[in-house]
């Protein structure tokens, strides 16, 4: 039998189509001799004898078997085929000199409604299965193997190294639909994705993209994966009032580097909105350590760590010395550069390094001090 048989709702399609231009009673019947399809709904489920008969003589010769069938009443049937199996039975009741004609065009149109349909049903099927597959990638270190035989079938190759992007759109917009549809069209934008790129909706907000990784050297180029995500950006902006926002991951090799790198790229996004709010990208090689750092948040470490920098923000209460230090770090701790910077001699930037030493118990001139207190700043933002 066919892959793909009729259902209740395309015979009805198929009834639905024929009753506007035709002025006679139809009926569709499935492989069974079941009626599943008729302009009188009472008659549906019912057995046809003439339908059964037709589908009895299935085994005989093309020639043979495909011939209209008539019954005793005024009616005829006729095969439906898809892909050259048996997919069902049309049936045509009325006056008996038009119905082979009607009933030929009819099974015609029929036909044509089940290739489309069947052909439907198959590109969602491979698009459930190549979500199903990205789903996996992400969120385990290794494939089952029934979907490596599944990629295998979509041409898809699991071991290619990708990188993975996050792209999420504003949670707080009141309608779903628009959320989604926002997402939605990105995939099938032209020239958004790229041949190669597998692509899937994570929740209503969250769209994850993986990306072959490397370029036709065989090397990285963090920078590539940034213009085409600058690319998407303008796409989007043209098309949908929504704030959508990018993160790019890390790229990593070996067992479950692409789960790695979906984890880095929301990591990314989430630190990324918390330093810049107003900003739609976040780029991993930006923020490499606030990143790595991230797991810290709410543990013991964390709370050692922000001590020394809690006792500054008691008693500084302007945010004078933080902003300091911060300026300070931001220019490799230079004196020169950092008053320039900040616009105020170099003694009153020695005076303000000393008293953040007092405050913090920290010695500024020890690199291991330094370094704590910086991971504290950058934990803090």
């Amino acid at each position: 039998m066919a892959r793909y048989h009729l259902d209740a709702r395309l015979a009805q399609d198929i009834i639905a189509r024929t009753v506007r231009v035709i002025d006679c009673e139809v009926l569709v019947v499935d492989v069974r001799g079941r009626i599943i399809g008729s302009s009188d709904r009472e008659q549906i489920g019912e057995l046809h004898e003439g339908a059964l008969r037709l589908l009895a003589r299935s085994h005989l010769p093309s020639h043979e078997s495909d011939a209209a069938f008539f019954t005793q009443q005024p009616e005829v049937c006729l095969p439906l085929h898809l892909d050259s199996e048996l997919a069902g039975v049309i049936v045509l009741r009325g006056e008996s000199g038009s119905l082979r004609q009607y009933a030929e065009l009819v099974a015609m149109t029929a036909e044509m409604m089940l290739v489309q349909a069947h052909r439907l049903n198959a590109q969602q099927q491979e698009s459930r299965q190549r979500e199903e597959l990205v789903l996996s990638l992400i969120h385990h270190d290794q494939l089952a193997p029934s979907l490596l035989v599944w990629a295998d079938l979509l041409g898809i190759d699991p071991c290619l190294p990708r990188v993975a992007i996050v792209i999420e759109v504003e949670s707080d917009v009141q309608d779903a639909d628009a959320v989604l549809s926002a997402l939605q069209q990105l995939q099938h934008l032209p020239h958004s994705l790229e041949a190669g790129d597998l692509s899937t909706l994570v929740s209503l907000t969250e769209l994850v993209v993986l990306r072959p990784a490397l370029n036709s050297a065989g090397e990285f180029d963090a920078d590539s994966h940034r213009q085409r995500i600058e690319h998407w950006q303008s796409l989007l902006q043209d098309q949908s009032p929504l704030r959508v926002r990018f993160a790019l991951g890390n790229y990593f090799t070996g067992a479950g580097s692409v789960a790695r790198s979906w984890r880095t790229a929301r990591t990314t996004l989430r630190v990324g909105k918390q330093r810049q709010p107003e900003a739609h990208g976040f780029f991993y090689q930006d923020l490499v350590l606030p990143v790595l750092l991230d797991n810290l948040r709410g543990g013991w470490q964390a709370n050692e760590l922000a001590r020394p920098l809690s006792r500054l923000k008691e008693l500084d209460s302007n945010g004078l010395l933080r902003r300091t230090l911060i300026t300070w770090f931001r220019f490799n701790v230079q004196p020169s550069a950092t008053a320039r910077a900040l616009s105020i001699h170099r003694n009153t930037l020695e005076y303000r390094l000393n008293r953040v030493s007092e405050l913090t118990g920290l010695d500024l001139t020890d690199f291991d001090d330094r370094l704590l207190l910086y991971v504290a700043l950058q934990l803090d933002e």
